[in-house]
């Protein structure tokens, strides 16, 4: 395939990708989206496959059989549940390569660039290292934190931020440096000592850079994490656009760059939606980390009174309205699809029932919009937190499956709790409110929930399948 036909098909694929996140954008269009994607990629991959460059195709067809089929069980055994550890791993990998085509970039003994053009090589290369290095270990600590390897409680170690300044000023020191190991026209021996040089400090770098990725997210509660999973992928696109540079691969910059900015600005709107600073996120919780102990609003206010399914079948009888806010445990207990059968039960008995999602429920962006697809929920009933909390105050009965951070008053109430100022679903307004948990245990933030000792709150203990099957079999 001649040069002109593989930038022809790059520019199809790239047109692809748009369309892509375009249709993504509404769950109407997603799984058009989808397909765009797909296909995009499909043509970008066999446009590479048939470049003249490539000729050793026996090692490319076994690794990408062996790739493809790692990723093939992977697909088919990963449970919507496990989805979120999922992307943060597959970041990782991103992040990894950039590291690896990096170091391979600048040992090429047949790298020939000079003057001006040897000097932007080489900023493509430290750059593209540093940011794939904190993308590898920023993703690991999240896949950990995310899969309960890791705690989910935020690591705070004294003169956090100085510790991070000094990491950022030593990676700008070590650039300079490094632009400097290899003066242009050196005799060969001289180059082979800047070389070494080079490397040195390209490693010396790239370890700053692993240390740095896992403070950020460590230092980052567990409230916050869907916001550093839409982060990470913007890191994981830029350190794609950087590896497009040093390969001169015009597709991989195009797509780099596209995920990077989307991603961007998703953290961004997430961390508008949570009350939160984007500068403060990306450089692992600068500047509003609530000060003192968390105590205040936190004890148990009186007893939490239980509830069992049948009299939750009894006050949605009764109701005129009733909301449904999914959360991280309806997706544990596989309770999306009776809860869709209880949606069309109570819609036929003539009740208005809708869904109230938070920008951050589950895991990872959109995971509940995901789990109710999944179910056949209507879009139209799947509406956002900021398009229903002035309607809860007029609302029946609220029906919480699973989530906990996400309803708890004290963000609003306590200023000293750790989720202070996070905007959360004000479900405590609603007349009835009843909570499906399995145990009074804390939600991923690690907070204790005033919520459930409201005297309007009533507790449905047990699994969440269980419990909206107990409550369908009342109807």
């Amino acid at each position: 395939m001649n040069e002109g036909m593989i930038t022809s098909a790059y520019i199809i694929a790239a047109i692809l990708f748009i369309l892509s996140l375009s249709g993504l954008s509404k769950q109407e269009t997603a799984g058009r989206g989808n397909q765009f994607g797909i296909a995009g990629m499909a043509i970008a991959v066999l446009a590479t496959i048939m470049n003249s460059d490539v000729n050793a195709y026996g090692v490319l067809l076994v690794t990408i059989g062996v790739g493809g089929g790692i990723g093939a069980y992977l697909a088919r055994r990963v449970e919507m549940t496990q989805m979120p550890e999922l992307v943060a791993i597959l970041h990782s990998f991103v992040g990894l390569a950039a590291v690896l085509v990096g170091f391979a970039t600048y040992l090429d003994p047949e790298s020939n660039y000079v003057g001006t053009e040897r000097t932007i090589h080489d900023v493509e290369i430290y750059l593209g290292v540093l940011i794939g290095a904190l993308t590898f270990t920023g993703s690991v600590i999240a896949f950990g934190k995310l899969s309960g390897k890791v705690t989910s409680k935020a690591l705070i170690l004294p003169g956090r931020h100085m510790l991070n300044i000094g990491i950022g000023v030593a990676c700008a020191i070590l650039l300079v440096l490094f632009l400097g190991t290899a003066p242009e026209g050196a005799a060969a021996a001289d180059a082979s000592i800047g070389k070494g040089a080079g490397t040195f400090i390209l490693i010396l770098m790239t370890l700053l850079a692993f240390a740095f990725g896992v403070h950020m997210v460590m230092a980052i509660g567990g409230a916050d994490m869907p916001v550093v999973i839409s982060m990470l992928n913007s890191y994981s696109g830029w350190a794609a656009a950087a590896t497009g540079f040093m390969l001169s691969n015009d597709l991989l910059i195009i797509v780099g760059a596209l995920v990077g900015s989307s991603g961007a600005i998703l953290s961004y709107i997430m961390c508008r939606a949570m009350n939160r600073k984007f500068f403060s996120v990306i450089m692992g919780g600068w500047g509003d980390a609530p000060k003192g102990p968390a105590v205040e609003g936190e004890e148990e206010q009186g007893e939490a009174v239980a509830i069992n399914a049948d009299e939750v079948a009894q006050l949605c009888k009764d109701a005129e309205s009733v909301v449904i806010v999914p959360g991280y445990g309806m997706a544990v207990a596989h309770a999306q699809h009776p809860v869709s059968e209880l949606t069309q039960k109570l819609k036929a008995a003539g009740i208005n029932v809708r869904f109230a999602i938070h920008p951050v429920a589950g895991r990872m962006p959109g995971h509940m919009n995901v789990l109710l697809a999944e179910a056949n929920v209507p879009y139209d009933l799947v509406l956002e937190m900021d398009e229903i909390n002035e309607d809860l105050s007029s609302t029946d009965v609220v029906i919480v499956i699973g989530a906990n951070d996400i309803v708890n008053p004290a963000a609003l109430e306590n200023p000293n709790s750790p989720i202070a100022g996070m905007p959360v679903l004000e479900v405590w307004n609603a007349k009835q409110v009843i909570v499906s948990k399995r145990s009074m245990a804390t939600g991923y933030a690690g907070v204790e929930n005033p919520l459930f000792f409201r005297e309007n709150t009533r507790m449905l203990f047990g699994d969440a399948k269980e419990s909206v099957n107990g409550i369908l079999a009342n109807l």
